[in-house]
C-alpha cells in the first residue's frame, strides 16, 4: 500500500496526535512509515501540517506538491493553504465549521478546486461527546469509513485504544465511531 496523508490545521487542535495515530496504525500493520510536522507557530494559534508518507515508495517524510491523496483539514483555511500538496484526483476531508469568518467562501473555493470534497461539521459530529477537542478522531472514523487511508477501521481503532492516555479514552472511541458513522 501507498498512501500520501497530509493533516492541517491550527495549534492546539490534535493534528499531531492524529498524524502519529495513523502512523502507528500503519506501522502495526507492517507498512513502512515517514512523517514530519511543520509546526511554525503551533502555541499561538498557527499553522500545524503534519506529512505521513506510508508505504515502500516514501522515500522521505515529506510529500511532494501534488502528490497527497487526502488532505485532512481541521480548518478551511489550513484545506487552502495547503491545496497545491493534494493530488488532480485525491480526497479533502474538510471542517467547515471553524473559527475564519470566511469559512463558507473557502468551502466554496475547495469545492472548484476539488472533485472529491467531503465537508464536516466538527460540532455537529462531536456533540454526543460534549466537546470538539476530539475532532482530531473522529475525522480519522469519518477518513477510515470512506476508505481514505488505506488502513481498516478496527485497526485504526486498536491503535486508538494502546496510544490515547486512560482518562481520555472513551471519549476518544466514542469520537472514532461517531466519524465512522458519519454522513455528510
Amino acid at each position: 500500500m501507498d498512501k500520501e496523508i497530509l493533516v492541517c490545521g491550527i495549534g492546539g487542535q490534535g493534528t499531531v496526535l492524529a498524524s502519529k495515530l495513523i502512523s502507528q496504525c500503519a506501522l502495526d500493520c507492517g507498512e513502512v512509515v515517514h512523517s514530519a510536522e511543520t509546526i511554525g507557530m503551533a502555541q499561538r494559534g498557527g499553522s500545524v501540517t503534519s506529512h505521513v508518507r506510508i508505504g515502500k515508495n516514501a522515500f522521505s517524510p515529506l510529500i511532494p506538491k501534488g502528490k497527497a491523496d487526502v488532505i485532512l483539514a481541521f480548518e478551511s483555511a489550513e484545506a487552502v493553504r495547503n491545496l497545491e500538496y493534494l493530488k488532480k484526483d485525491g480526497t479533502i476531508v474538510v471542517n467547515c465549521n471553524d473559527s475564519n469568518p470566511k469559512a463558507g467562501e473557502m468551502i466554496e473555493y475547495l469545492k472548484t478546486k476539488c472533485s472529491n470534497l467531503i465537508v464536516v461539521n466538527d460540532q455537529q459530529l462531536c456533540a454526543p461527546v460534549g466537546t470538539t477537542k476530539v475532532f482530531n478522531v473522529a475525522i480519522l472514523g469519518v477518513a477510515c469509513k470512506n476508505n481514505l487511508l488505506g488502513l481498516d477501521a478496527q485497526n485504526m481503532l486498536n491503535t486508538i485504544q494502546g496510544k490515547v492516555p486512560p482518562k481520555f479514552k472513551e471519549m476518544n472511541l466514542k469520537a472514532f465511531d461517531l466519524g465512522k458513522n458519519y454522513s455528510a
